[in-house]
């Protein structure tokens, strides 16, 4: 029986998770789930994931939320190849390291330019202060100089020779602000060759379609009804302004 996944694409971390399931050719039945239109708020959503975020992964009667969850869930469930998530003790406590300190570092700082110089803007029409924008960036640059120092130093991947989940979750996170118009890998040839080795890991044709909606965001957003999204520009205009 296949697993259901509940996913919107411009979401980072169900990127990720679409990358691993797709890349293991673990048999997955994709739910779209539009979160600008307030999809994640319906009763059946509700049923699925009662913290009504995506992703959301379903497996018969079984039920789940949190993308590195899931993608530990289904490297058990599908015996998957052991660089993904290495058995072996440090190679792990690696992949371990980078997954606990990701959530306040690169996804905190990129998806808070991704919403600053893109969101707020085109879909909120809303003017976003220079000292927000610049205070944003040098968090994000931070960050990215972590990750290049930090987690990646002279390895080929984050936890060594090989791509792991670790590596599918900085990607992700990394594109984000990327989609939004900010050049990432412009004067960062480590963080470059890290990507390429990442897309080449994946398959580029895999990876371009993970990732085609948030790349072509700067064009969709402008046609996003921000009327369905008065709960949620409220929520973002506190944690962001």
């Amino acid at each position: 029986m296949a697993l259901q996944l509940f996913l919107d694409m411009m979401s980072q971390p169900c990127r990720s998770v679409y990358m691993f399931a797709k890349k293991n050719n673990i048999p997955v039945e994709v739910r779209t789930v539009s979160l600008v239109n307030g999809e994640q708020f319906t009763e059946e959503f509700g049923k699925v994931n009662p913290i009504r975020k995506v992703p959301a992964l379903k497996d018969g009667d079984f039920s789940m939320g949190e993308s590195i969850a899931m993608m530990q869930y289904m490297v058990e469930k599908f015996k998957t190849p052991d660089h993904w998530y290495p058995a072996a003790l440090q190679e792990r406590a690696r992949v371990n390291e980078y997954l606990c300190w990701q959530p306040m570092g690169i996804r905190l700082h990129g998806s808070k330019v991704f919403w600053l110089k893109l969101m707020l803007p085109n879909v909120f029409k809303l003017e976003v202060p220079e000292e927000k924008m610049e205070g944003a960036l040098e968090d994000l640059n931070s960050s990215l100089k972590l990750i290049e120092e930090t987690f990646i130093q002279d390895r080929a991947f984050i936890a060594g020779d090989k791509i792991s989940i670790a590596d599918l979750v900085a990607i992700v996170e990394v594109m984000q602000p990327f989609a939004a118009g900010v050049d990432v890998f412009k004067d960062r040839p480590k963080l470059s060759a890290w990507k390429e080795r990442v897309v080449q890991a994946v398959g580029k044709e895999l990876f371009d379609e993970a990732h085609e909606k948030a790349l072509g965001a700067r064009e969709s957003v402008k046609l996003v009804d921000c009327s369905k999204m008065e709960e949620l520009k409220t929520r973002v205009i506190r944690l962001m302004l």
